[in-house]
């Protein structure tokens, strides 16, 4: 019986939100809380579950297999696929969330980009900020949450490791594969990378 009181509860949000103008392609997969907000120009993909407390403003898309919570979405927002939006988060006009991103407890400021294969946490990051594949602010020393700064404009390379507490200024660029312990100054390419090493004419060990 609570089953079927569920299904009938989420079969009369989703009508609620079919009607005044919410696009869902599979409507049946997709799960709303009763406090959901959505505003006008909303698209849901397939399996996208919604949690309590999610506000989401204009001209949205919510691509499949993505999951929300206790977040701010504001206008003209790409979430997904894949991806999981935690609690605390604001997510500002024009910004994108990819695929295989999670992000807890942070601002991502206007049209900012975090597309792929990154976990953000405890982070303010401004506007216009592009941030790699691979990225992770390493928020927690075992004992507290740290914050991560990153003013605007910045470029973050793909498989970087920040390490919190840490301020990225504005118009810096961090390279590929590098790890920041320290601030970055404005205008500034911050590197921590080995010299590759190669060696010539090698042969493999054969069994």
């Amino acid at each position: 019986m609570k089953q079927l009181n569920l299904q009938k509860a989420q079969n009369k949000l989703r009508k609620k939100f079919l009607k005044v103008g919410v696009k869902m392609i599979g409507p049946e997969t997709i799960f709303f809380s009763k406090d959901t907000k959505l505003g006008k120009n909303v698209i849901i993909e397939p399996y996208v579950v919604i949690g309590p407390k999610v506000k989401i403003g204009n001209n949205v898309t919510i691509k499949s297999f993505s999951h929300l919570e206790n977040c701010k979405i504001e206008n003209k927002v790409d979430i997904g696929p894949y991806a999981r939006i935690r609690p605390g988060v604001v997510l500002k006009s024009g910004s994108k969330i990819g695929n295989f991103v999670e992000i807890k407890k942070s601002t991502l400021g206007i049209n900012s980009k975090v597309n792929h294969l990154t976990y953000i946490g405890d982070s303010e990051i401004g506007k216009s900020v592009n941030i790699g594949a691979g990225t992770i602010t390493c928020n927690y020393d075992g004992v507290k949450k740290n914050k991560t700064k990153i003013k605007d404009n910045v470029f973050i390379g793909s498989n970087s490791s920040l390490v919190a507490p840490v301020t990225i200024e504005e118009n810096s660029v961090v390279g590929a594969g590098s790890v920041i312990t320290k601030k970055v100054k404005k205008k500034s390419l911050a590197l921590t990378r080995s010299l590759q090493t190669e060696i010539k004419n090698y042969k493999r060990k054969s069994k």
